[in-house]
């Protein structure tokens, strides 16, 4: 049997790679004498810059920036090994949510400084195109920390500068951006943004609302957040004159999608975001799960996911492609026990479902058990 395994990462304990890793050494346990393919995806979130950086032959850079709550941190970014010469920056390895402890999750004031800081340190090194994952974030400031370490400022009616990565509520207040500070090489280069490019920043479906929550907001500090950045988006509209608040790719990141976009980026619209380790509704709306399934289903070929949980309406995947899907989890158990022990619950996972597959295969004649 010849098993393609491509996964993305598990949102907050197992990177793409280590997935790939504990998928195989399941399947081989069940069936040593599978033939496997291991092509870890990357969707712009953790693990997008190892992915690339990999792929191209191409070097890391590690630097300290400042993290997603204001703290130094150590973080890094890639420079690719082919031509023309090229940065690759990953959101989440300097505003992720995973950077941000359980007990200060508040998107009303984690920033994305930090990541302003590794555009900085790319454009140090003259390349011609940077390339900014977005995914796995865990802030909602509309990329205005970004723009505030590139040199932009961020003022209010008053003509006060908003507090340097401030965070998102501190946009309620915002007047004018003054571009006239920003650095000068960004003119010089080439910004892509992957993304899913069907996150806006505004309205009902807007970042505020639909991911604030996620990255720990209550009710009322999505409310503050949603404000915050109907405010941002008039201004950035009246600064570059067109709408942002529902462009494609403008709710990126929590909103950092708009930052790229006042900065001259453009979107890489055929990268999807993660399933960010549950498969449901959602999934089919351009999440590799069932990129990979459509895809496969052209080739007629069975696609399995292994999922940390199953959430709401998930027998929607059934109508792109996906024949089966399963939790990973064995029993009850809290958000913090299940990331301790998620790489012996992915191998385990992937063993069990590996032998339903021999058990179908054997009902039908077409399978001999080769396992002794």
């Amino acid at each position: 049997m010849r098993v393609l395994v491509c996964p993305s990462g598990f949102k907050g304990c197992i990177n793409s790679h280590t997935a790939a890793d504990c998928i195989e050494e399941g399947i081989l346990r069940a069936l040593p004498k599978a033939t496997i393919r291991k092509v870890p995806l990357a969707d712009g979130g953790e693990g997008f810059v190892r992915a690339l950086v990999d792929a191209t032959g191409g070097q890391i850079r590690r630097l300290p920036v400042m993290g997603p709550i204001g703290n130094p941190i150590s973080s890094y970014y890639g420079i690719l090994g082919d031509e023309p010469k090229t940065a690759v920056v990953e959101i989440a390895a300097a505003a992720g949510l995973s950077l941000v402890p359980p007990d200060r999750r508040n998107p009303c004031i984690t920033t994305t400084f930090g990541v302003g800081q590794l555009i900085l340190a790319a454009l140090e090194e003259d390349v011609q195109r940077i390339i900014v994952g977005c995914g796995d974030s865990g802030t909602s400031d509309g990329g205005a920390g970004m723009l505030q370490a590139l040199g932009a400022r961020l003022v209010d009616i008053n003509g006060n500068e908003l507090p340097q990565a401030g965070g998102g509520e501190t946009l309620v207040s915002l007047a004018d951006i003054d571009f006239s500070g920003l650095d000068s090489r960004l003119k010089k280069v080439r910004i892509e943004a992957v993304c899913n490019w069907k996150n806006v920043l505004g309205g009902l479906y807007g970042v505020a609302h639909i991911y604030g929550p996620q990255k720990g907001a209550t009710p009322k500090e999505t409310e503050i957040l949603a404000t915050a950045l109907h405010m941002y988006a008039s201004v950035a509209e009246r600064t570059i004159g067109k709408k942002v608040s529902n462009a494609p790719g403008s709710g990126a990141s929590g909103g950092l999608g708009t930052g790229l976009l006042l900065i001259g980026g453009s979107y890489v619209q055929d990268m999807k975001q993660s399933c960010k380790g549950a498969i449901d509704y959602q999934t089919p709306r351009g999440k590799i799960p069932a990129e990979v399934a459509t895809r496969a289903t052209k080739h007629g070929k069975p696609v399995i996911v292994l999922a940390g949980s199953i959430g709401e309406n998930a027998d929607a995947n059934y109508d792109v492609g996906i024949n089966a899907y399963a939790s990973i989890l064995q029993r009850p158990s809290t958000l913090d026990e299940a990331i301790e022990e998620a790489e012996r619950l992915l191998t385990e996972s992937a063993e069990g479902t590996m032998r339903i597959v021999m058990v179908g295969r054997m009902l039908n004649g077409s399978f001999v058990n080769t396992t002794k």
